[in-house]
């Protein structure tokens, strides 16, 4: 049985006729589907209480980049899917740096596009129900607090993306020991890994810049070639 149509998504997209399919086929899979036309209407409608946003990245006058930064400047975290071009990678990469969740090319299937949707939806809906349970991770110098969601390196704050937040917990959870990446995706954006995809591996690549800013060259995220990452406990260096 479907999902109740309470679920619902935002598209900013400046592609009306596509958005009216996506409306009805995703009307029949259970989500209701709201639409926003251009970057500065879907910036006033992402305010609302949306369980998810598909933003498209080509648009004109105000792009899917320049949306998404806004976004997540205002502290906003519903997540997010990106719908790039197919084949551009810096495209995947810089939305991820901006703070997307996932991305999905086009063209893709409309099979594929409600996977991806119900994952992070499903994920999201994991981190709430966690909500009450307060955990504090303090391992080299880094302590994560799931309560006020908030990560300090050295004492500094540091700023992330509820992803990259969710990929830091996991390695460190499990500090000192390798992970692989099939396990990270899962834990960060609720789906298993697919041939070629490379999003985890730019979140902990977001993570490791936005740590370094502060530590330097002092990384405390291992690569494991051909398996995963490690957090290092500072006994493993």
């Amino acid at each position: 049985m479907n999902k109740s149509h309470n679920t619902r998504i935002l598209l900013i997209d400046d592609d009306q006729s596509l958005g009216q399919l996506l409306q009805e086929y995703l009307e029949v899979e259970g989500f209701h589907l709201e639409m926003a036309p251009n970057g500065v209407t879907g910036l006033q409608k992402a305010d609302k209480n949306y369980e998810l946003i598909l933003l498209d990245v080509m648009m004109p006058d105000m792009s899917g980049f320049d949306v998404l930064k806004q976004l997540r400047q205002r502290q906003n975290r519903t997540p997010i899917l990106m719908l790039t071009a197919k084949g551009d990678e810096m495209d995947r990469v810089l939305g991820l740096e901006l703070g997307a969740d996932d991305y999905l090319a086009k063209p893709y299937s409309h099979r594929e596009l409600v996977a991806r949707i119900r994952a992070l939806i499903r994920r999201a809906n994991m981190d709430n129900d966690e909500s009450p349970k307060h955990i504090t991770l303090e391992i080299n110098e880094v302590v994560l607090d799931t309560a006020t969601h908030t990560v300090k390196v050295q004492g500094q704050l540091l700023e992330l993306t509820t992803t990259e937040f969710r990929v830091l917990q996991a390695l460190m959870q499990e500090a000192g020991t390798v992970i692989d990446k099939n396990s990270l995706n899962i834990a960060a954006l609720g789906r298993p890994i697919e041939l070629y995809d490379r999003s985890i591996d730019m979140h902990v690549s977001n993570l490791r810049k936005k740590m370094s800013v502060i530590i330097g060259d002092d990384q405390k995220i291992k690569t494991i070639r051909g398996v995963g990452y490690m957090f290092i406990t500072g006994e493993d260096e």
